[in-house]
């Protein structure tokens, strides 16, 4: 059963925008990732210290071995930028 990520992150203000350029290059990487058939970051129309992620994983074990990369491999992504994180975990089949 695949797995979708929904991450929503506020951004101190005045730095969403610098917030979404650093997750380009994250992106870019992680969808290289065996498992990794979306990753995505968008910014709110609303406003512009408000990003989301879109993450979707083959499975649980894809999402479980991106989560130890980035344990390993990767550097915590600007946590001075943030102001808030809400991760959001939905296990489904998609119907069409």
């Amino acid at each position: 059963m695949s797995v979708r990520l929904v991450v929503h992150i506020t951004a101190k203000p005045g730095k969403g925008a610098e917030l979404a350029r650093a997750f380009s290059q994250r992106a870019i990487d992680t969808r290289k990732e065996d498992g990794c058939i979306q990753f995505e970051a968008f910014v709110s129309a609303d406003d512009p210290d408000r990003v989301a992620v879109l993450e979707h994983w083959r499975d649980q074990a894809a999402l479980d071995a991106h989560a130890q990369l980035l344990k390993t491999h990767y550097p915590p992504l600007v946590p001075e930028l943030r102001a808030e994180l809400i991760r959001e975990d939905y296990s489904f089949n998609r119907t069409k």
